[in-house]
């Protein structure tokens, strides 16, 4: 193993923590809408708030395993670099799991979201008929 095979991560693991900063701003956003609207009170956010919460956390764990997965390659380019080729083996099967871990917690999270419309569009077919409150 030379040093450019934990190299080829780095973009895909640069472009995976800029996805997951992404997903961040995006929940941040949806929570600070729902706190500001008029009925952040009703039955249908209130149904969605331990999804939100589950969410929260998760992504604070995908970008915690990408980083390390991360802080790993680079540990294992450098051990590479310094003729230590059984550390630089070791620390970038670790980084391997660690990202694999961080994939595990996105597809996690991309199923919590899923539920979370499906909540949403239930309560949109359910108040169908109902004319819109003035």
């Amino acid at each position: 193993m030379d040093i450019t095979t934990p190299a080829l991560l780095f973009p895909a693991i640069s472009l995976l923590l800029l996805a997951y900063s992404n997903r961040f701003l995006s929940l941040a956003q949806l929570i600070r809408q729902l706190h500001a609207s008029p009925d952040h009170g009703s039955p249908l956010v209130m149904r969605q708030i331990p999804g939100l919460k589950r969410r929260i956390s998760l992504i604070q764990y995908m970008q915690t395993f990408g980083v390390l997965s991360f802080l790993l390659c680079s540990l294992s380019m450098l051990a590479l670099y310094a003729h230590s080729e059984a550390a630089g083996q070791v620390l970038f099967g670790i980084s391997i799991v660690a990202l694999s871990v961080s994939l595990v917690l996105s597809l996690i999270e991309v199923l919590i979201s899923t539920n979370a419309l499906a909540v949403v569009v239930e309560d949109m077919e359910r108040n169908e008929g109902t004319p819109p409150a003035d």
